[in-house]
């Protein structure tokens, strides 16, 4: 590819980015006003038409690494694994 070719991809896909950021807001906007509501109701599923909206407390356990290390070193130290993986980005 010459270099103006890679310079108009490059612009393309800045000018696709800043599109999907903006949809994102968009998105991310409706889904609070959604959430402000089934808040305001105090419902945590309700329907809309032909659609079923959640809004749901999900409870997970994660095991708290940070701590982990804090107090068995040796034997995180034992168990780490070192990992390669690539990164794209346009700057």
């Amino acid at each position: 590819m010459s270099t103006n070719e890679l310079t108009a991809k490059v612009r393309k896909l800045k000018r696709l980015q800043a599109k999907a950021e903006e949809l994102q807001s968009e998105i991310t906007a409706i889904q609070d006003e959604l959430k402000a509501e089934m808040t305001t109701q105090n419902l945590e599923e309700m329907k809309a038409g032909a659609f079923k909206i959640r809004f749901t407390s999900v409870i997970s356990n994660r095991f708290d690494t940070a701590t982990f290390k804090k107090h068995h070193l040796d034997l995180y130290n034992q168990y780490i694994k070192q990992t390669t993986s690539r990164r794209f980005s346009v700057a």
